[in-house]
């Protein structure tokens, strides 16, 4: 089965360590807790730059929230880096049988469909804010801190 690209769950990881602390949130540091290369996370971080929720100093200067935890919701984030091409999730076969009943028609049927499950996904994404995710993390962080 083909997952969809990790973009979004690394760009979530990103904005968790930044909330944390955001002068020590350089790529470098960031890859670290992603565990993987600082390229990648300084791509993300550019998507996430460009739909204005964050920023970037140069240097070793870290990135910063340009706004409050709880004003940035998943759905802002999946937006921020792209994960549905053109606004949709679900790519559709080319070039189907015009000929065929099935083929001529397969498209229109299952994309309206397949755009419901998009809608009610990102409506759930709606719903959900970094404040509450990075809340949940630092619940998690004490547990394991318990062990």
């Amino acid at each position: 089965m083909k997952k969809f690209s990790s973009r979004f769950s690394i760009a979530v990881h990103i904005l968790s360590v930044v909330s944390w602390n955001s002068s020590l949130s350089t790529s470098e540091f960031i890859a670290g807790s992603v565990n993987t290369n600082p390229v990648i996370i300084r791509r993300i971080i550019s998507s996430l730059k460009k739909a204005g929720l964050v920023s970037v100093k140069a240097g070793t200067g870290g990135t910063y929230l340009n706004k409050e935890l709880d004003e940035i919701t998943l759905l802002d984030v999946y937006r921020a880096v792209e994960v549905a091409q053109q606004g949709e999730l679900f790519n559709f076969h080319e070039h189907p049988n015009p000929a065929c009943p099935i083929g001529a028609n397969i498209e229109s049927v299952l994309r309206k469909n397949m755009l419901k499950a998009q809608t009610a996904m990102e409506q759930e994404l709606a719903q959900v804010t970094l404040k509450q995710l990075v809340s949940e993390l630092s619940e998690k962080t004490v547990e394991t801190a318990k062990g």
